[in-house]
């Protein structure tokens, strides 16, 4: 079978050993949200920071690509808190990107909750999430009104939680005392577990955890402090950044560059290289050394302390040890679908459907992972991407673009894991075409006017993830954000390894402000006390 064609869009400059400008101040691994905020931060106050990307483009789960005249992003469905200066998440855009992104509201109705034939809006604003809420549960106005304080609540506990993750740990230590002992006791708990304690209705719980697919995990698997994390986040409504999702890397690109950075693509990094127990830089594929005084991760923890670092290194069984604690995330199959036609003239919504087949999360999960052939898809999320970009039409006159989102496990497609890109064969296309054409009766169940109106579609599995972003088990959010992650005090920056930093997802929480905050963090805890005005400006304003 022929591989399908390249997609267009390459953010980033293409690799060359005789194009580095060293020597370096900063080598940032992978060019994701959480490193390129970083290299930036890193930047704006004065280092020379080159970032090293295997993948052909910039950006991480926040590129895009093209193909056959249409245009998707692969991870930035939508993002919370872009409609104010003053949240965190808009002030660090508007940082890193000198306000060159912007951005577009989705519907107020930013997201719909479908319960089998039933479904609930989730609406932009406090009062209106509200009202919309008791529309459908009218007896419940004490459970949403508690609910609503404990994510508040939540949000006013996460400084302590983010201070300790910068500060040496003598003192870290003590911190984690006190906030453990100032916070809420339902703070870690499992959502589920959180949310029974406030209502028994079972459709209230579901809708209020109908976003679970934004961290990967079930509410009775997850922390209250994710679901929390996700919920106040989009409480102010949803926004999509106009010019698609690559515009983000390439806002960000020229602030790395303005200090003698620069972003390399094609950048394969081999192996960090450590010499007297310290990261002094990497070696790439080619065989190229480039050295630099500090070495930042934003390659998993998995992928750091795992290929990445080398076997002679002193601390390498310590946190091979360390990753037995933590669970990678899971993972997806998203269906990109290509409509010739405007997302107007049929009347695509700039909100998020979300289909369940109950209220039941777990046990419909259960019974999928059990036999997936005889058992409803337990999340099947449909987003409209050129809907909510107001550049797409004048981009791409004529076309419209959804995407489906569902779980797909990668033990499905293990056995071609061994087999070139676009290059896998017919059976695992045969395996590829069922799942698609299954997404697809979700959307017509949805919108029977679309039937016969798709020109393209294509379905990406777990082994894209890996071999575009190098998650090897195709997991989108890094770790699962379990309870237990979030006792891990070993997920912060600073390292064992003297010059070794981390930075991104695995540092703080999934999603692109979550990664964002983790480059920010890195950039503190390497900064010392001069990182201090930088967390002054961004956590207090």
């Amino acid at each position: 079978m022929s591989s399908p064609k390249p997609s267009t869009i390459r953010v980033g400059r293409r690799y060359r050993a005789n194009r580095l400008e060293g020597p370096y101040d900063a080598i940032v691994i992978g060019s994701g949200i959480g490193g390129l905020t970083a290299a930036a931060c890193l930047s704006k106050m004065g280092k020379k920071v080159v970032v090293f990307e295997q993948h052909y483009t910039a950006g991480g789960f926040t590129h895009s690509y093209d193909r056959n005249g249409y245009e998707w992003d692969v991870g930035v469905h939508y993002i919370g808190d872009m409609g104010a200066d003053h949240t965190l998440g808009k002030r660090l855009f508007d940082y890193i990107t000198d306000g060159q992104l912007h951005w577009a509201p989705m519907d107020n109705h930013f997201d719909r909750i479908f319960l089998a034939d039933r479904h609930v809006d989730l609406v932009a604003g406090p009062d209106a999430f509200k009202a919309e809420l008791l529309k459908a549960f009218p007896g419940e106005e004490a459970a949403i009104d508690t609910y609503l304080d404990y994510l508040r609540k939540v949000s006013k506990a996460m400084p302590g939680l983010v201070l300790g993750k910068v500060l040496p740990d003598i003192a870290s230590g003590p911190l984690r005392k006190l906030v453990s002992k100032a916070a809420p006791d339902y703070l870690n708990k499992p959502t589920r577990d959180v949310l029974e304690s406030l209502t028994s209705n079972q459709e209230l719980i579901a809708v209020l955890t109908g976003q679970w697919g934004d961290n990967g995990l079930p509410p009775a698997e997850s922390s209250f402090i994710i679901h929390a994390l996700i919920a106040r986040h989009y409480l102010y409504g949803g926004y999509y950044p106009i010019g698609g999702a690559s515009e983000m890397a390439k806002t960000i690109i020229p602030v790395i560059q303005e200090s003698g950075g620069e972003v390399f693509t094609y950048a394969d990094v081999k192996e960090i290289l450590i010499e007297k127990n310290k990261a002094v830089g990497v070696r790439m594929a080619d065989g190229e050394e480039v050295r630099a005084p500090l070495v930042i991760s934003n390659a998993g923890v998995f992928n750091t302390f795992g290929p990445l670092l080398p076997d002679s290194a002193k601390e390498k069984l310590h946190y091979l040890d360390k990753l037995q604690t933590v669970e990678r995330s899971m993972a997806s199959n998203c269906l990109y679908i290509g409509l010739k036609d405007t997302a107007e003239n049929l009347q695509l919504p700039k909100t998020n459907y979300w289909i369940y087949p109950g209220a039941d999360y777990e046990k419909h999960l259960a019974d999928f992972m059990a036999d997936p052939a005889n058992s409803d898809i337990p999340l099947t999320y449909i987003s409209f991407p050129s809907a909510k970009d107001p550049s797409f039409a004048e981009r791409y006159p004529g076309r419209a673009t959804i995407e489906i989102v569902a779980p797909g496990p990668y033990e499905w497609y293990a056995q071609w894991a061994d087999k070139p890109w676009g290059k896998r064969g017919e059976e695992y296309e045969a395996e590829k075409e069922a799942y698609a054409q299954r997404l697809l009766a979700k959307l017509y169940e949805k919108f029977p006017h679309l039937e016969g109106k798709v020109d393209y579609y294509e379905l990406s599995t777990p082994l894209s993830t890996d071999y575009f972003c190098r998650y090897s088990k195709g997991e989108i959010y890094g770790l699962n954000h379990t309870p237990d992650r979030f006792e891990q005090d070993w997920l912060k920056p600073k390292t064992r390894i003297p010059g070794l930093y981390l930075t991104g997802q695995d540092i703080m929480t999934c999603g692109v402000v979550g990664a964002m905050i983790g480059g920010l963090l890195t950039t503190i805890a390497v900064s010392g006390l001069k990182g201090l005005p930088l967390a002054k400006k961004m956590f207090v304003g």
